[in-house]
């Protein structure tokens, strides 16, 4: 793996820089790691739907691309409740982000305004990261970058992160989209 840019280093100073004084947030959204199809008679609840074993140790690999080049941590965490986002969450959290808050918000069918409120809150951090769903995440994404939900296709691929940009207020269209890796490059940068 090559160094790391002399203008990206720069740019990450002047955003912690921002951040401590106030007024930066980077949105990390993070998709859910592979789990098993879909199965009524295993699951009939589809919100106990795991997270694969093959699925968790891809996840672990991809995990220190993202801590080593990307995210080295993070500090708030919100996940979906369900069982294969939150277990995407406490991965996250092993590695040394903090550990999860539950966030109905994400769950899938959630319209992505539902969000908004939610960020307010956590208007203080400099990182927060958000663990869920198709389509809501992506929803969420376009949401942040322009404004509606619809119109723009973004597509995060299962143990995919992207990181949006806030320079103030969270909320739609106020978003800059940073970086969107796949799991195959956060794996390959985790070596």
């Amino acid at each position: 793996m090559g160094e790391i840019p002399e203008d990206y280093l720069e740019e990450e100073a002047r955003h912690k820089k921002v951040a401590e004084e106030g007024g930066t947030l980077d949105l990390y959204v993070v998709r859910h790691a592979i789990a098993y199809e879909r199965d009524a008679e295993r699951w009939p609840d589809d919100a106990r739907r795991p997270l694969t074993p093959k699925g968790e140790e891809r996840f672990r690999e991809a995990v220190k691309g993202l801590t080593s080049v990307a995210a080295p941590e993070v500090e708030v965490v919100l996940s979906s409740p369900f069982t294969r986002a939150w277990r995407t969450a406490e991965i996250l959290a092993e590695a040394g982000w903090s550990a999860p808050v539950e966030c109905e918000q994400l769950e899938p069918d959630y319209p992505p305004h539902k969000m908004d409120p939610v960020l307010e809150h956590y208007a203080g951090a400099a990182s927060v990261a958000v663990v869920g769903h198709r389509p809501g995440l992506h929803e969420l994404v376009v949401y942040y970058l322009t404004g509606a939900s619809e119109g723009a296709e973004v597509t995060i691929k299962k143990g995919g992160v992207v990181c949006l940009r806030f320079d103030g207020t969270p909320g739609p269209g106020a978003a800059t989209l940073r970086w969107l890796l796949t799991p195959r490059i956060l794996r390959t940068c985790g070596g």
